[in-house]
């Protein structure tokens, strides 16, 4: 399973499926990522947290432990 905190900078990569459970998958679906929107991967900070992506035309900066329940293709 590939994830949202696998990708590199400057790549898009398609949601196909959002793990987690109630209120921390909610919050994730609020933000714009749901399944088959592109995703484009920003920046990463230097040490690797957070994740910096521009979703639905808008930036938005998400956490590695958000990312990883985020899978995509």
């Amino acid at each position: 399973m590939k994830t949202l905190r696998d990708v590199g900078v400057g790549s898009t990569a398609k949601v196909v499926k959002l793990h987690g459970e109630g209120a921390v998958k909610r919050r994730i679906m609020d933000m714009g990522i749901t399944r088959g929107i592109n995703v484009y991967v920003r920046k990463v900070a230097p040490l690797g947290d957070p994740i910096e992506i521009t979703v639905r035309g808008y930036e938005l900066s998400i956490r590695k432990g958000d990312a990883e329940m985020i899978e995509i293709e």
